[in-house]
């Protein structure tokens, strides 16, 4: 028979869903889009949960967050000892499997499971992303001031600095990923390449800040809490204000918001050049007829948006996030689907379209149907979460609305609910929960929640 079709697997950190093929043409993407238009454009997927750890684990296990407490951020296969990661299914099915920069946030999930040793890319600065004299003094500013400290040269939170793309990590990791194509073209592989930015620090080289003039920069038009929001909703984005020169408390300032959204932007035009360069050395080798390409973002990310940044809530903003599959067969290429799925679909639908038997423990669906047929009917709900502690925030996504219960985990009573209508609010500025008019929509999505997650008491 033909050939086992490759799989290049690609993820990348903190991309929210605003790239051309996504309806925002003010970001750059032309390497995004072409990939959207050699495949299929998933409009609405959603992580399990917006946070690197845990998205990424349950992704790549196929498990959902509460299995093991995948939620507590903890290695893969400490929460799970006997986890199956797509990785390992492939491995095991006669694919070479390759992992290239940030796959699984832990290390030690490396460790087994694939055919040779994980590549983590070095350079710019001991690996800290810096490059500039400033950032680097400041780094190590931080580390005099914190000598036992666990972030290490926390320095500024973007940099644009007058170098080639290979002098940052993801340029490396670029590289070493067209290295392995060479080396594998004439076997079936299943190559898993990450992408750091456009996490924090946002820096990449100056010509990538120059495609988005300063006075093009627009701030969030909602830099405000949502109406009615709980407090367990809400977070304080302590991840970012951890850089040099971010502010410790309070609202971020207007230049200084424009700033990181300009770094930002950079960083995604940065990383849509590598994908470029894979994307041209797949089809100079003539591989790209025969490789199933799944490119992912691992959440959102907030830019300002609810006077927020960064992710760790269950909003829209940051469960929603970018997919794409092409594959070779799919009938209906260069489409979009309005279907509700989820990051837990994606390794059944990998098994399906290379023709492996999809292993007992997968919790989601596989999505390959809407490859050929992307207006069917599909599921009615998107499942994600988020812990607070001691409380967990039960999230739901469907066609109209995004529900949310924050209850105590494995108790009863609820502390409070969260109801957005999409809408009316697409930007989910008003929590309606409490509206009288919406009773039966509350009831319907708390009944969604129990049938979604088994750990809800009923």
């Amino acid at each position: 028979g033909p050939a086992k079709p490759n799989v290049l697997f690609i993820a990348v950190d903190d991309l929210r869903p605003q790239l051309g093929c996504y309806g925002s043409p003010q970001i750059l993407t032309p390497n995004f889009d072409r990939l959207a238009s050699q495949g299929m454009l998933f409009e609405r997927a959603y992580c399990q949960q917006a946070i690197s750890m845990s998205s990424r684990a349950s992704l790549l296990s196929g498990y959902r967050p509460d299995k093991g407490k995948i939620y507590l951020n903890g290695p893969l296969y400490k929460q799970v000892p006997d986890a199956l990661p797509v990785n390992q299914h492939f491995l095991d099915n006669g694919y070479e499997a390759i992992t290239i920069g940030k796959i699984f946030h832990h290390h030690s999930d490396e460790k087994k499971g694939w055919s040779q040793e994980a590549f983590h890319p070095k350079g710019a600065w001991e690996g800290r992303g810096y490059l500039t004299p400033e950032a680097i003094a400041w780094s190590r500013e931080f580390d005099e001031k914190h000598p036992n400290g666990s972030k290490q040269g926390v320095g500024p939170a973007f940099e644009c600095a007058e170098a080639e793309d290979t002098a940052y990590p993801d340029g490396v990791s670029a590289e070493r990923a067209i290295a392995e194509l060479n080396r594998l073209k004439d076997k079936p592989f299943f190559l898993a390449v990450g992408f750091h930015k456009p996490h924090l620090p946002f820096c990449a080289p100056k010509k990538y800040w120059d495609l988005y003039p300063e006075d093009t920069i627009a701030l969030a038009p909602n830099p405000f809490v949502p109406k009615g929001a709980p407090s367990q909703a809400l977070t304080d984005w302590g991840e970012l204000r951890a850089y040099h020169g971010m502010p410790q408390e309070g609202p971020m300032p207007d230049d200084l918001a424009r700033k990181l959204i300009h770094g930002y932007y950079a960083c995604v035009s940065y990383v849509d050049a590598l994908l470029g360069r894979l994307l041209d050395e797949l089809e100079r080798l003539k591989l790209r007829e025969n490789t199933i390409i799944v490119l992912w973002g691992d959440h959102g990310w907030k830019l300002g948006e609810h006077g927020m940044w960064c992710k760790h809530t269950d909003f829209e903003l940051d469960t929603h996030a970018t997919l794409m599959i092409s594959a070779p067969n799919a009938k209906a290429k260069g489409q979009h689907t309005r279907a509700l799925t989820e990051f837990v679909d994606i390794y059944p639908t990998l098994c399906d379209l290379a023709g492996l038997a999809k292993p007992p423990h997968l919790e989601g669906k596989s999505v390959a149907p809407l490859l050929d047929t992307p207006e069917m009917p599909w599921k009615e709900a998107a499942y994600s979460q988020y812990p607070r502690g001691t409380i967990m925030g039960y999230s739901v996504r469907t066609d109209r609305y995004r529900y949310t219960e924050w209850r105590r985990i494995g108790e009863k009573d609820i502390k409070a609910r969260e109801l957005y209508d999409h809408q009316n609010d697409p930007a989910e500025n008003v929590n309606v929960a409490e509206a009288p008019e919406n009773r039966a929509v509350v009831e319907h999505h708390s009944e969604l929640l129990k049938q979604g997650f088994q750990t809800i008491p009923r």
